[in-house]
Parts: C-alpha cells; structure tokens; sequence
C-alpha cells in the first residue's frame, strides 16, 4: 500500500529543514569568516598593493594571493584566540570550582590534603626524589622508608667530616610532612622499588606491598641485606 501524498510532503519537508538545520551553522560560519577576511584584508590592502610595481599591480591574479594571505592570517588569529580563551576560561573555572569544594566542611579538608599531596609528590616531585631507601629512624632497630634527595656535600654535609646523604622521612599517611636528616652513606640503604610504588606504600601505611623478585635467594630468607655505598 502506497503512502498518501500528505505523508511524502511531511518527509519530504522534514528531510529538508534537518539539512537546513545541519548546513545552518556551516553556512553562518562560512559568512562569519569571510567577513572577518574582509575585515582584515581589507584596510592593509591598499599599503600592500602600494609598494609593489605597477606591473604586478594591475594583475588580477594578485587578488587570489592578497585572498590567501588574508585567509592565513586569520586561520593564525582565530586559533591563536582559541588557546588564549581556553587557557583563561579553564583557569577560572578550575579557580571557582576549587573555591567551592573548599566552602564545604569537611570536604574542604580532605581535598586540601590529596592536593598538598599531589602538589608534593606529583612529576616534580619525583624529579626530586631520586630513590626509595631504607634507613633506621627514629631509632637503632626501627626501619622506615625514605627518599634520597641528594648525595652532594654541601657546608652542612662537609662539616660532619663524614660522607652524608640527604634524606627526607616522610610521615604516615600524610607524606607532605616529614624530616630532613643527613645520614652517613653506610647508614642508608638503598631499595629498587620506584618511587611511585614508595609514595603508594607510605600514603597505604603499609598495606600495599610493592611486588619484588631478588636477584639472590638468600634475601628472600631474610638474611641481612647489604648496605649500597654507592
């Protein structure tokens, strides 16, 4: 059974405002473009065209080149506003959200730590923070992590008349505080654990055990491991 003719111009008329509706926005920018070319290329063209010779001048083929400068002068325009807008608007959405969740109590507090944390020991962080050792602190028998920040001798280091490294022991479970010991190079041992994997098992308070394979047997059983001098 045939559909009437009614119901054709229904589709037919349907079918042509949803490609009217989809050319819409292309046509609009196609004009909006054009005007801005125009804007542009407008006003400087007459300052173009007056320093070259008369010969060239008169071209018409120099009207197409005068068209696509234009053009890519404003493709350059255009996309140069859209990193600047999405640079500035982000950062003030970013700044009005941050200020939201901080107005909440209770929210406020928790969001301020994960941050210090990720601000601590985000990719600067872990520049900083060369590897995950062990040393005991906070005393003769007690074994905690740390991070080596640096084996240079400085004034403070040179002074101790020993070779020192810089440590820095965090705290459990907020790793953002801490104390910066300078400890003898025998004193330190130094662990192949990542750092990320470090940061993991000090923020769990020890529930995340990194996975480790030993090169020799014998430190699986638990028999002292030795001290890296470097």
């Amino acid at each position: 059974m045939t559909a009437p003719p009614s119901s054709r111009l229904v589709k037919i008329r349907n079918a042509f405002f949803s490609g009217a509706v989809l050319l819409a926005p292309l046509v609009v920018t196609l004009w909006a473009f054009r005007q801005i070319i125009d804007l542009v290329g407008g006003p400087f063209r007459p300052v173009f065209f007056f320093y070259l010779p008369e010969s060239i001048r008169n071209r018409t083929s120099l009207d197409v080149v005068w068209d696509i400068l234009a053009t890519l002068v404003v493709v350059a325009l255009v996309t140069l506003l859209g990193y600047v807008s999405r640079a500035v608007f982000g950062k003030v959405f970013l700044n009005t959200g941050e200020r939201l969740i901080q107005s909440i109590p209770g929210v406020s507090a928790v969001y301020n730590s994960v941050k210090q944390v990720i601000d601590t020991f985000g990719t600067q962080g872990r520049n900083t923070y060369n590897k995950v050792v062990l040393v005991e602190f906070p005393r003769k028998g007690a074994w905690t992590l740390a991070f080596l920040t640096t084996k240079n001798q400085g004034e403070a280091q040179a002074k101790t008349g020993r070779s020192v490294w810089t440590v820095y022991v965090p705290t459990t479970p907020n790793p953002t505080g801490g104390y910066m010991i300078m400890l003898p190079a025998s004193e330190v041992i130094e662990l192949e654990m990542s750092v990320g994997d470090g940061m993991k098992m000090l923020i769990s308070g020890g529930a995340f055990i990194p996975p480790w394979t030993p090169d020799d047997p014998a430190r699986a059983l638990g028999q002292p491991v030795p001290r890296s001098l470097g």
